[in-house]
């Protein structure tokens, strides 16, 4: 019997790399920016595990899939992350990146009289709820000396955002690129604001709580893969926007312009950091957007911050 008890183990432990190497790590992306890098970066090359990949339209519904467990982790913006932890997800975000927000902009029909963020004053905003779009015009609203009740806010996905304003049903539209550059390219927008001197430029890869605890290594890895992809779409704009157009169907000139105007790059995880989110819900408590206080510390983990130079 202890013979048989060992070659039991030996089976056992036989199966175990077979077990590492099957892991699959299910990430969720937007417009598949992420993927779009790492395919033309190289970094899916080799990859020891799976990745099953669910892109999603905007932040709200891939932190919902992140608060379900649906995902193991995304990427989202520093908004929706304060969003989805102030809604009780059991999520962290696990690396950051920061961008020029410029990407980041409230655009109007070419023909529209709206000049400026005070001309905003009793007009209809479009934009997703709980996204950077959604920051962006209460930030804007508040350098502007204006309220939220000086504006009509209508919540709606980009799609149906694009569409209300194209028709009329909306004044205005607070989005982020891909849409911002798709818009101003395409339907002859302009920027009346944007995220300049009131956005951080922040986002992040945020993981739930199970995924840093049981597919610690494969999300380790992820994120050195993201990190060196970004890096590396700095310089290769035009091989970034051809792969993902390829990808998504999106006009390669508009994605090279979100990459050249972004800039997007890993930072650290630090105080700064974490101290910028904390001054971005503490915009969302002044403007009653959230109810009460909320400390963004614990939805940091900086264990994998290392991911960043």
């Amino acid at each position: 019997m202890r013979r048989a008890y060992v070659r039991f183990l030996v089976a056992i432990a036989a199966t175990l790399p077979l077990a590492v190497s099957a892991a699959t790590l299910k990430v969720g992306d937007q417009q598949l920016q992420t993927r779009g890098i790492l395919e033309a970066s190289g970094q899916l090359k080799d990859v020891p595990y799976q990745i099953e990949w669910f892109n999603f339209p905007a932040a709200q519904p891939l932190g919902e899939a992140l608060n379900a467990g649906a995902i193991d982790v995304g990427g989202l913006g520093d908004a929706p992350l304060i969003f989805a932890y102030s809604a009780g997800a059991k999520i962290r975000a696990v690396s950051a990146t920061r961008s020029t927000p410029v990407d980041l902009a409230i655009v109007v029909p070419d023909a529209s009289p709206i000049r400026n963020a005070a001309d905003l004053k009793g007009k209809r905003i479009a934009t997703t709820r709980g996204s950077i779009g959604h920051y962006l015009a209460v930030a804007t609203l508040e350098h502007a000396n204006l309220k939220l009740t000086d504006v009509t806010l209508s919540y709606m996905q980009p799609v149906d955002a694009q569409a209300a304003l194209a028709t009329g049903s909306v004044d205005a539209w607070s989005t982020w690129d891909p849409y911002v550059a798709l818009t101003e390219a395409r339907q002859h927008t302009r920027s009346i604001a944007n995220g300049v001197g009131v956005s951080s430029g922040l986002s992040f890869e945020a993981a739930t709580d199970t995924a840093i605890r049981d597919k610690h290594a494969e999300l380790a890895d992820f994120l050195r893969r993201v990190a060196a992809g970004q890096r590396w779409a700095l310089s290769h704009p035009d091989e970034v926007a051809a792969i993902q157009s390829r990808v998504t169907g999106l006009p390669a000139d508009v994605l090279k312009t979100v990459y050249q105007r972004a800039q997007l790059h890993p930072v650290p995880i630090d105080n700064g950091v974490i101290a910028e989110q904390q001054r971005t819900a503490d915009l969302y408590l002044r403007a009653d957007v959230i109810k009460t206080r909320l400390d963004v510390a614990p939805s940091f983990d900086k264990q994998f911050s290392s991911t960043a130079p």
